[in-house]
């Protein structure tokens, strides 16, 4: 008996996780549920995370939870629980597998095109660190993190999880061609790792490109890796393809502790009205079963669910309108009625169970993750970011003021357009600008002489915000400025 931490959720949350155990108990799963406090009235409690310390504690000796939607009180300042989670024990993987399944009827099922594709979603950096700040009244900025190993962390899974699937294609979405530093690194690292699969077929693909080829030959694709924003987005439009988020499962996989959970909403307007659709959380219930090596019941009750589909049976949100539909209750009996049956399509081969070696779950220290330099850092100057109304001109007319034999003023630039020493009056600007600086003759400079230079600007200038220009060996580190 293994045992695992389960949270039921908001709105319709208890319903659905409620018929899902129930097929669980049913199949005679060999689990034990231990449940914990999480989402909006835990919040509302005044826990500014979403989840008390008993339920964080027992999540962390569990190593598995399991959840229902939740949902984050607006208005209140409060970080989405969901994420909080994510991110607070490293699942640095999302999974969301999307299946064409029969009896879900879909534009791609009616023309005949099968769908079977893998997102896998990095989980933990890009914009999701909600590092934010206004620079000026008008100028909101937020940082954006790319790491090499988080980056390692998530592409290495993708690509041991092709593996497994027996996929025939792995393919990395980005927008390198514009962020070339962040995205440029997620790239880079996918191809360092695809050196190590040369049996599996890896590409890339424009994360643009990638929506419109998805949404015109979906079963060009396997498996796909992407960052956490672009991930987001495009799973998204997956979950569409086969029918929407009520189809979708989710895994979030961490070396330690993972979280399977629908990822569609609350439903607050039919919450407690027994007649919620439970599919996306069983589907992820399925990947949750298959992590632990319960392969045997996993498989046997995903059959019974795909019988159930194909022989027309539903709850109220999809299916034929004019056959009865299934409330949730209803909807759990009729599969527990349907086990040991197989659909006609795509059945699920019963695998024998695989036992499974838990991870060390007590951790003394926070793991550190770092990547050994190949070259020697050295800072070869600094961007400031100033608050001015006045135009480029004036501006650099300043900052020329305050160079040294140090510095050079390289580049003004406003909304990352170049706007002095060349520019056009066409470009509209805002009251925040970009200032670069450079170090004469790339010299390397220190930290101390960036504070200088920082002191003089401060006399004719409000600095918002600074950025250290970087350089490994030869390599500057940092992007050029449209038009520069």
């Amino acid at each position: 008996m293994t045992k695992i931490a389960v949270a039921k959720g908001d709105g319709i949350g208890p319903e659905i996780m409620d018929a899902v155990l129930t097929i669980f108990n049913a199949a005679k799963v060999p689990l034990g549920y231990e449940f914990v406090d999480m989402g909006k009235w835990v919040f509302d409690k005044g826990y500014s995370n979403g989840m008390t310390p008993e339920a964080q504690q027992t999540i962390e000796s569990l190593g598995i939870l399991f959840k229902g939607p939740m949902e984050t009180p607006k208005g209140k300042g409060v970080k989405s629980v969901n994420v909080t989670a994510r991110k607070t024990w490293n699942t640095y993987a999302n999974n969301r597998t999307f299946q064409t399944l029969h009896g879900v009827d879909t534009v791609f099922s009616k023309a005949g095109i099968p769908i079977d594709i893998t997102i896998v979603r990095e989980n933990i950096e890009d914009t999701y660190g909600g590092v934010e700040h206004m620079l000026t009244q008008d100028v909101a900025l937020s940082r954006r993190f790319i790491t090499r190993p988080g980056s390692m962390q998530v592409i290495r899974y993708a690509f041991e999880m092709a593996r497994k699937k027996g996929a025939r294609r792995i393919t990395c979405g980005h927008k390198a061609n514009i962020m070339k530093i962040t995205d440029g690194l997620f790239l880079e690292v996918f191809y360092e790792v695809a050196k190590e699969y040369p049996d599996l077929k890896a590409d890339d693909v424009i994360v643009d490109d990638l929506c419109m080829k998805l949404v015109s030959r979906p079963d060009l694709f396997d498996v796909v890796v992407l960052t956490n924003l672009q991930g987001d987005i495009v799973s998204d439009l997956c979950a569409g393809l086969v029918g929407g988020l009520g189809f979708a499962p989710s895994a979030n996989i961490g070396d330690h502790i993972s979280i399977f959970e629908a990822v569609h909403g609350t439903a607050p307007d039919i919450a407690g009205k027994n007649i919620a659709n439970p599919t996306a959380l069983l589907l992820s219930g399925f990947a949750l079963l298959r992590h632990l090596g319960l392969r045997e019941e996993a498989a046997m009750m995903e059959n019974a669910l795909l019988y159930t589909l194909e022989s027309g049976q539903h709850t109220g949100d999809f299916g034929d309108k004019s056959t009865p539909s299934l409330n949730t209750t209803d909807f759990a009996r009729v599969i527990i009625s349907n086990f040991g049956k197989q659909p006609v399509h795509n059945p699920k081969p019963v695998i024998a169970n695989q036992e499974v070696t838990p991870t060390i779950f007590k951790l003394s220290r926070n793991p550190m993750l770092e990547s050994k330099e190949t070259e020697h850092a050295h800072i070869v100057g600094v961007d400031m970011f100033i608050e001015s109304n006045e135009q480029p001109g004036i501006v650099a007319e300043k900052c020329l003021q305050h160079t040294s034999d140090l510095f050079k003023l390289v580049t003004i630039s406003n909304r990352g357009t170049q706007v002095w020493p060349k520019g056009s009056s066409f470009t509209n600007l805002v009251n925040q600008y970009t200032c670069r600086f450079e170090s004469v003759g790339d010299e390397p400079v220190t930290q101390t002489d960036i504070l200088e230079l920082y002191k003089r600007l401060a006399n004719d200038f409000k600095i918002c915000s600074t950025e250290l220009l970087n350089a490994w060996g030869d390599k500057k580190a940092y992007s050029l400025a449209q038009g520069q």
